[in-house]
This record gives structure tokens, sequence and C-alpha cells, in this order.
């Protein structure tokens, strides 16, 4: 993905993510940058449909990770909005989620880079000024 067309609606956003999920393997990091609103939740939606989860997506930001099973891989989705250091990330089991036959999706990824693997695929989303939203592969 090099950068999407405009996306309209939240439908267009869950549609990107289901054909993002195409190209993903069970072991595979994808980092979601950009600010609130910018569509980074309904992309997971669409991700974790496009693996064939029937799971119901909702952002971590309280809970931290969410873990949808059900697909063709298990989607661990975390959010590191609220955490204020890395080393918190050690508490909910980080590293043993990487090492997971899994999809690791993480909200606010820019947070604490350093954590990431080196073959992370990383996603920035925008909001442009007519509202409409963008995400470029980076």
């Amino acid at each position: 993905m090099k950068a999407s067309s405009p996306l309209r609606s939240e439908k267009e956003m869950i549609d990107l993510g289901r054909q993002f999920a195409g190209r993903l393997e069970a072991g595979d990091v994808v980092a979601l940058n950009g600010d609130l609103g910018a569509g980074k939740t309904h992309f997971c939606k669409g991700v974790v449909a496009g693996l064939g989860s029937g799971a119901e997506v909702t952002s971590p930001t309280f809970a931290l990770v969410q873990e949808y099973p059900g697909g063709k891989w298990p989607v661990f989705h975390f959010d590191f909005y609220r955490l204020d250091s890395a080393s918190e990330l050690d508490a909910i089991g980080w590293e043993e989620y990487l090492d997971e036959a899994g999809v690791v999706l993480v909200e606010w990824a820019e947070k604490f880079p350093q954590v990431l693997p080196e073959e992370t695929i990383q996603l920035r989303f925008e909001t442009l000024e007519d509202e409409t939203r963008r995400v470029s592969e980076v």
C-alpha cells in the first residue's frame, strides 16, 4: 500500500482494512500511527473481519489489549495511548504476544517505537482538510 485514495466513510476505512488483511501473515506486526479520530480502530475492524473473525472489534484504549480469535490467525489489538512508559508493556505480556502465531495491531505505536520488531509494517493515518481520511505505508 503506498497511499489510499481519500476515504469518505467508516465503511470505506473498514473495507480498506479487509483488503489489507489479505497481505498479512502470522507473526506480522502492524503499527497504526495518527491522530485521534483518524480511523485506526475502524481499519482494525476491517483487518479482523478480513482474517475471517466474526468478533466485535472495540478500541483497546482502556483494556490496553483486545484479543480476537476465530479467524485465519488470532489478532492481538494493542493501544499504547494511555501508557506512560514502554516498561508498562511487560505487565501485559508484550513479548509473549510477539511470539504468538497471530497478527499484532498497535494503535499509537509511535509512542514506543523501540519495542516494535524491525520488520513492523508502519501505517500513517491522516485526517485531510475536507474531513476525509488517508492511510499511507511509511
